[in-house]
């Protein structure tokens, strides 16, 4: 039987995705029985901020971050900084994003990168950390971070230890969640093997990216305590002490 794990904070969620439609609220009242003390929603629009900002009001664990998602610029209004600016200071947004580079897809990356300029420009105005996107596109994110030096984390973290060590050296965090478990994640393993405790997160990127045993399911919040026993491991702690460090990190970046 598994034993009960407390201080699961989740720094990256998206419980707005359909996938949730037909259980969403009994699940946002389960979680907290499995030991989730916290979940910050991400925003990839307006519209998302809007459903995520209800969220954060009528479920006391619940946060939430605001901003535009690289792929979701298609219909990117003139007045969007304007617009995310009633959100960010909502009282439990706790971020600008999510927000950065995605390479993967065939996006024009001078769009891309004017508006992750533009966003990181706006959560310095306002100081706030930003949690950022980055996908096949580690040396312009790295381009941008060392240009702004902004408080956040890079989220479901993909980058080699060295660019680790860069981000840290930045005064930034990382988040990692199911990829960890993979049986491919040679990055993710050795990663989280190496970065300083006091600058690791942990994630679900809920619904996607279930851990092994539930790779290809729904994620979520819960089934954080997967990446974080692989990670326990790797560093000869006990799964809870993990999940009370990264707990307190979160806390620290996102609450304080």
């Amino acid at each position: 039987m598994e034993p009960n794990f407390h201080n699961i904070f989740d720094v990256h969620a998206h419980y707005y995705d359909e996938w949730f439609d037909e259980d969403r609220e009994s699940l946002f009242e389960l979680l907290p029985q499995k030991g989730v003390c916290n979940v910050i929603n991400a925003a990839v629009d307006l519209e998302t901020a809007e459903t995520i900002k209800n969220y954060s009001e009528k479920a006391d664990y619940f946060y939430f971050a605001a901003g535009f998602h690289p792929e979701n610029l298609e219909n990117l209004p003139e007045d969007y900084l304007e617009r995310l600016k009633p959100y960010l200071s909502h009282k439990k947004c706790v971020a600008l994003g999510e927000i950065g580079l995605d390479y993967y897809w065939d996006i024009p990356k001078d769009k891309q990168k004017k508006v992750f300029e533009e966003q990181l420009v706006l959560a310095k105005e306002l100081d706030i950390p930003v949690i950022v996107h980055d996908r096949e596109a580690h040396g312009d994110t790295m381009e941008m971070l060392r240009k702004y030096k902004p408080k956040g984390i890079l989220h479901c973290f993909s980058g080699s230890v060295e660019m680790m060590r860069e981000v840290v050296k930045l005064g930034m965090s990382i988040s990692l969640g199911g990829v960890v478990t993979f049986k491919n994640a040679k990055h993710s393993v050795n990663v989280s093997s190496v970065i300083p405790l006091d600058r690791l997160m942990l994630e679900t990127d809920a619904p996607y990216m279930a851990p092994v045993p539930f790779r290809g399911k729904r994620c979520d919040s819960s089934m954080i305590i997967y990446c974080a026993k692989k990670i326990a491991e790797l560093r000869g702690l006990p799964t809870q002490k993990l999940l009370d460090i990264t707990k307190e990190n979160a806390e620290k970046m996102f609450l304080k």
